[in-house]
């Protein structure tokens, strides 16, 4: 099939997963990106800047039409057979109901990894994406409780599609000395700063002795760790990418997960990046995820700090114990196929039911 990927194109772990992942499974995936249409041009960099940024941010503006029109151009002339609209912040409702008009094989599909009826957001965030909502054939909700959610805002088929890891980036691997030195600790959290209490358990890490490794954005974590006399000698904390996100996973006795409040989250791409590296996670707890890991086998949670310490206590100190649950949660991501491949088997086995149903593709 031919597949057109829309999205913003700015990380490798989204739609440039998506698009690989559909090139593995025999695939022609076309791209659409925007990211594109908000950098200026040399000369007028300085000038133009601010105009561009608040088109993005707040999503008008006349960039924003041209990028709706020249889609409906592009898909016009592919014809694809599935338009795949990844988070499409940007995309008009009329556009959609447009590429109907000039591609009406072409099966609509929407998948947002962010939560866009979470009450914590500007409600203009989600405005165009929800509007949207109607015209999609299939919307994919990344959480369980976004299911009802979606449904009530008019899409016509919602199906629950987690995210993934990605095995060519997600993988156990054997640290040398020098990777060792730069990643090896007894703990480590990689991830963003939110209010959510998640500072405290970081700090309660540190007093009770154990290495800690925090990786993430220093504009978000700096100002905020900067007073905690449990933290602050981890400033300048700095992002990990690409294989040093491996490595930093890889060179921990347990990686800790947390959740997204922002997002509801009940579980978190972390969850499955983690087990792939062959190290024991250590989550914070929700039902859902109790359901995709058996506690005390294939992962560990907590529910409060004691239940944290406690936890930390007795695997760091038990290495057998240890490796043993991050072997069978390794194996459990592996065996349920929680990789993105098998992720995309299962939209397009969807996009085929459409085909049988409505006739499209």
């Amino acid at each position: 099939m031919k597949i057109l990927v829309v999205g913003d194109w700015h990380s490798e772990l989204h739609e440039i997963a998506v698009f690989q992942a559909l090139e593995q499974l025999g695939h022609l995936p076309l791209r659409f990106a925007w990211n594109g249409y908000f950098k200026p041009g040399e000369g007028l960099r300085r000038l133009t800047m601010p105009f561009l940024k608040a088109q993005n941010k707040y999503m008008i503006g006349p960039v924003l039409d041209r990028l709706n029109l020249e889609l409906i151009d592009q898909v016009a002339y592919e014809q694809p057979d599935v338009v795949f609209v990844y988070r499409g912040t940007h995309i008009y409702p009329e556009t959609l109901r447009r590429i109907r008009q000039v591609s009406n094989h072409s099966v609509l599909v929407g998948y947002n990894n962010d939560d866009p009826f979470s009450q914590l957001y500007p409600k203009w965030k989600w405005r165009h994406f929800l509007a949207g909502v109607p015209e999609y054939d299939l919307i994919l909700a990344f959480r369980l409780h976004n299911l009802d959610e979606f449904k009530a805002a008019g899409a016509k088929r919602v199906e629950l599609l987690r995210h993934w890891f990605i095995p060519e980036r997600n993988y156990p691997v054997d640290l040398s000395s020098d990777e060792k030195n730069q990643f090896g600790c007894d703990v480590v959290f990689i991830g963003h700063y939110e209010d959510d209490g998640r500072l405290g358990y970081l700090e309660e890490i540190v007093r009770q002795g154990w290495n800690l490794r925090l990786f993430g954005a220093g504009y978000e974590w700096d100002p905020i760790i900067r007073k905690s006399k449990e933290l602050s000698a981890h400033i300048p904390v700095n992002l990990v990418l690409g294989a040093d996100y491996n490595r930093a996973l890889c060179g921990a006795k347990v990686a800790l997960c947390f959740f997204s409040k922002l997002n509801r989250d009940t579980y978190t791409t972390r969850s499955f990046e983690i087990p792939a590296t062959r190290t024991m996670m250590l989550s914070e707890y929700s039902d859902d995820l109790a359901v995709l890991f058996t506690e005390g086998k294939e992962a560990e949670f907590f529910r409060n700090k004691e239940e944290l310490s406690d936890k930390l206590t007795h695997y760091i100190k038990n290495n057998e114990m240890r490796r043993t649950v991050a072997a069978a949660g390794y194996n459990r991501v592996v065996n349920d196929g929680h990789d993105i491949v098998s992720r995309m088997k299962k939209v397009l086995s969807w996009v085929e039911e459409l085909h049988a149903i409505g006739g499209k593709v």
